[in-house]
């Protein structure tokens, strides 16, 4: 079943080429703290505090780049595979009212046709999964998203994967930073996760690894952002590809592809009914 469109939780099929590529542990910045003296005509030059004005800088590109919305709809190709290793691939409408409503219909083909498969709604407390081809309808709690997605997701999380905002970034504990060759990586701290956060020159996201803080497991998230749509309705740059790789006991890889007709902010509606003849499980 697919993930509620990649990590909503929703489990409907499964697809994906494999994300084998990862980012190494990065070697700490230069030492920033000392005061050096480059002449001794010239004053002092404090280092650490030229470090956190390239951070401050950095988090600050961020904050523009951040995607404020009220809706926004949008079509998704998706493949997922899953840890059992079965390949899916489907394409999902999504709506979304912020803070309030997740929306999503999944139509995958069986045989030579396409149907609607699934159909999810999520709001901040539960989750829904109406299952067309089964005839079955799953009533949870928020819980099962964290389930699904073997992170601990909750509604904002999930609202900001499908966005493109960055997600377990803790912006009070960025440690260090590195310069790279197409722009700037963070490294940030956080109660859950580390989060090695490579920017592109202008400051969208290019790359997310992030690791757990509890040396007792191994979990991982993987995430890559490109095609970003500069032109489009979006009140900031808008990445039009995602590739999402979760590691723990098994593996779950997502890739998606989101249609450039895609808006924000126009009114819509998120109709779900559950038949009277489908089973509760």
């Amino acid at each position: 079943m697919v993930m509620a469109l990649a990590i909503t939780g929703a489990a409907a099929c499964r697809s994906t080429r494999s994300l084998r590529k990862v980012i190494a542990a990065p070697a700490p910045h230069p030492d920033t703290t000392a005061v050096k003296v480059l002449d001794s005509t010239l004053p002092a030059r404090d280092l650490h505090a030229d470090s956190m004005g390239v951070i401050h800088t950095a988090l600050a590109g961020i904050a523009h780049n951040h995607i404020d919305f009220q809706t926004f709809s949008g079509t998704m190709h998706i493949h997922y595979q899953g840890s059992d290793g079965q390949d899916n691939e489907v394409n999902a409408v999504v709506r979304i009212k912020r803070d309030s409503i997740i929306w999503i219909e999944i139509y995958a083909k069986v045989g030579p046709m396409t149907i609607k498969a699934f159909q999810v709604l999520i709001t901040p407390d539960s989750a829904k999964i109406l299952d067309r081809v089964k005839k079955v309808v799953r009533l949870r709690s928020v819980s099962y998203l964290r389930e699904q997605a073997h992170l601990p997701v909750d509604f904002g999380t999930v609202q900001n994967i499908l966005i493109g905002n960055p997600v377990f970034l803790d912006t009070a504990n960025v440690l260090y930073y590195r310069t790279e060759t197409k722009g700037l990586s963070l490294f940030s701290v956080g109660r859950i996760f580390t989060n090695f956060l490579t920017l592109n020159p202008d400051n969208t996201i290019g790359h997310s690894k992030l690791d757990d803080t509890d040396p007792m497991r191994a979990r991982t998230c993987d995430m890559t952002y490109g095609d970003y749509d500069y032109g489009g309705p979006a009140p900031a740059p808008f990445s039009t590809y995602r590739k999402i790789s979760v590691e723990e006991k098994g593996k779950v890889d997502i890739e998606i592809g989101i249609n450039k007709h895609y808006k924000f902010n126009e009114v819509l509606s998120y109709p779900f009914s559950i038949p009277r003849n489908y089973k509760r499980r």
